[in-house]
């Protein structure tokens, strides 16, 4: 369950594109600098389409991940708060699972990029 749900604590960076029982699909833009204050994921997959460097936080550590365009990555439910650091946009599609596969909030910040 998403309590801080990020179009609403950060409606400037992201907008919803669509949803249903099972998914939402969240679209995130912004700009080299900009900040967003903390907000929860469920389980979801994020799909990079523009390169990117940003530094999440959360609970006091700090994590840092680079993607490139076009990358898949598995983002665990979090709670989390990022920063562009980097030279480019960030442009990514969340799609959020919803249900019982939505999961709790982990110790896991940032996406994992292992694929089997």
């Amino acid at each position: 369950m998403v309590t801080d749900d990020p179009t609403l604590t950060n409606p400037q960076l992201y907008r919803l594109l669509w949803e249903n029982e099972f998914v939402r699909v969240l679209e995130y833009l912004d700009d080299p600098g900009a900040r967003s204050t903390p907000h929860d994921h469920p389980n979801s997959v994020m799909v990079s389409l523009s390169g990117f460097t940003r530094k999440l936080r959360s609970g006091g550590r700090e994590f840092e991940v680079e993607l490139p365009a076009g990358q898949a990555v598995w983002l665990p439910a979090q709670r989390h708060s990022g920063e562009n650091i980097g030279d480019t946009p960030t442009h990514t599609i969340f799609v959020e699972l919803k249900g019982d596969a939505a999961g709790e909030p982990t110790d896991v910040l940032g996406p994992q990029t292992s694929h089997r």
